[in-house]
């Protein structure tokens, strides 16, 4: 997000955007593909059509620059007024559990949209939702609603959650203290729960962002402290209100290389209405710059029951620079 010492732009004489695609869908299905489970919708030409299509969709789009992706932990800086900030991405998870159906299995996630307005100089607006995700079934736990799934059906499918957010820099980085910002935002209740992969809920968060960079700019440090009100699905007016954390770093390595990690979850004071159970991963992977856009991948350590146990994400990134005039 506009981070200096951090952003990027790949030079010349690198590998196609087609190639890169190609090998990090080799990584993918050689970590996560298991002999009878692999679900029958991911295949080669699935992958190759898809990503030729998002090349395509990408191609047309200007100079990019980097930004948090993959992680989930949100840093303060802010796109420049009248662009848009275009990403898309793919999350492959193992044994992901859903409280409120009771289902456990692989869960992938595909296209993992987020899309970045900026407003002004200390102002952007964030649409982030998924396209598709589905579940290959492992086990029919107890589950607290009806669901309209068979209970010899070995998958699930529906669109994920929609969010709309609004982020505000307050603060510049000074030689001793952090940039500071605040982003809020309202997750809408797009998930059918009777497909058992969501909880149709409305919820609201708000987190206060906090940003250091460090060794020469080489390092941008930055982390997220917030609370969110989750309505609790299965009771009649109740909510659980949950504390929202995260602490990210990304590294310079080289002029075509960051190296990224994370920790971020969300963790109940009291004991977690079903739906609403804390969750917590971790995610260290890569960012690469090629072909004039930004690629990263990671790998995925869940740290709570209700988080996955493992997975891989993978996603590209592109800016659309002076799209519009901002109103002054």
């Amino acid at each position: 997000m506009g981070k200096q010492g951090i952003d990027t732009v790949s030079s010349n004489n690198v590998e196609s955007p087609v190639d890169s695609f190609i090998s990090c869908r080799k990584i993918m299905v050689m970590i996560i593909k298991q002999p009878g489970k692999t679900p029958n919708f991911i295949t080669k030409s699935f992958f190759a059509k898809l990503f030729v299509t998002l090349f395509i969709v990408f191609s047309f789009c200007f100079s990019a620059n980097a930004q948090q992706r993959p992680l989930l932990t949100e840093d303060v800086d802010i796109i420049e007024p009248g662009s848009v900030r275009t990403q898309i991405g793919f999350e492959l998870l193992q044994k992901q559990k859903f409280g409120i159906s009771g289902l456990e299995g692989d869960l992938s996630r595909l296209g993992v949209i987020d899309m970045a307005i900026g407003l002004s100089p200390n102002v952007q607006f964030e649409i982030e939702g998924t396209l598709r995700q589905y579940l290959s079934i492992d086990k029919f736990g107890p589950s607290q609603i009806p669901l309209n799934i068979s209970t010899n059906s070995l998958s699930t499918s529906d669109v994920g959650d929609f969010t709309l957010a609004t982020k505000i820099k307050l603060r510049n980085e000074t030689a001793r203290t952090p940039s500071l910002g605040f982003r809020f935002g309202v997750q809408l209740p797009n998930t059918n729960q009777a497909k058992g992969l969501g909880t149709n809920s409305t919820n609201f968060f708000a987190t206060v962002l906090a940003g250091k960079k460090l060794l020469s700019n080489r390092l941008n440090l930055f982390g997220n402290l917030g609370l969110a009100i989750l309505n609790a699905p299965t009771q009649q007016f109740s909510q659980n209100d949950v504390m929202l954390y995260g602490i990210a770093g990304i590294y310079k390595f080289n002029k075509r290389i960051n190296l990224v990690g994370e920790v971020n979850g969300r963790y109940s004071f009291r004991k977690a209405p079903v739906g609403t159970e804390d969750i917590s991963e971790a995610r260290f992977g890569f960012q690469l710059f090629a072909g004039g856009l930004r690629f990263d991948l990671a790998g995925v350590k869940g740290m709570t029951d209700f988080s996955p146990n493992s997975g891989i994400v993978f996603g590209v990134t592109k800016d659309i620079k002076a799209l519009f005039n901002p109103v002054r």
